[in-house]
């Protein structure tokens, strides 16, 4: 079931989604070659570390609330899902997210791979398959978006994507509702030029680890 969006959509120029399309297509092609290698490195230290599977598809919510599978390098133990209501009372986060500082269900690379970002390398693949973008609002759970209210769900009027202003100004360091205004202001101000400036920006986020974890 997908999670309807009725809210105002900006007009934009036509040309200005085609480009970014041809953004994401190129530039997410070239990076997702050069990161092959850093993905399976990064798979086999899992494997050899959790015996278990490196990869995993996690159903978030896209682009007018259409549902698809993201692709992520496992940084949680197999379980992890079903361990979520007994930790809900360590819960950091705000809003409809649960966020746990120093996650007691990571497994002994989950850590390393969250702060360096390394884990979102394979993201790289559904931005190629058109179903998110280099720069757009980060996917959200299904079950978050089911709690949000009309300016949060505005977030879902464009493609979503492996970065953002979120991304780049303090990522889980911000509270829920600094989190929502920043991805409406990219919602009403974004440029095919903008986005190229928020990948370049991205850069020294992921190396400084800004709240990466």
């Amino acid at each position: 079931m997908q999670a309807a969006v009725q809210v105002a959509e900006r007009a934009v120029p036509a040309s200005w989604w085609t480009i970014k399309r041809v953004i994401d297509v190129t530039l997410g092609s070239a990076l997702l070659l050069c990161a092959l290698p850093v993905i399976a490195l990064a798979a086999l230290g899992v494997v050899i570390v959790t015996g278990g599977a490196p990869f995993y598809a996690q159903e978030r919510v896209g682009q007018y609330g259409r549902r698809f599978k993201m692709f992520k390098l496992r940084t949680m133990v197999e379980n992890a899902h079903e361990l979520r209501d007994e930790l809900m009372h360590l819960n950091e986060a705000d809003g409809p997210v649960f966020k746990i500082r120093n996650d007691p269900r990571l497994h002994p690379l989950g850590g390393l791979l969250r702060r360096t970002s390394i884990d979102e390398l394979p993201n790289l693949l559904n931005v190629v398959r058109g179903e998110m973008s280099l720069v757009g609002p980060r996917p959200a759970l299904p079950c978050e978006v089911a709690h949000y209210d009309t300016f949060a769900r505005r977030r879902l009027l464009v493609p979503q994507g492996i970065t953002c202003l979120w991304q780049i100004n303090g990522r889980s360091e911000v509270s829920f509702d600094h989190w929502m205004e920043l991805d409406n202001r990219y919602v009403d101000e974004w440029t095919p030029l903008g986005d190229l400036e928020i990948v370049i920006k991205t850069i020294p986020a992921v190396l400084r680890k800004d709240g990466a974890h």
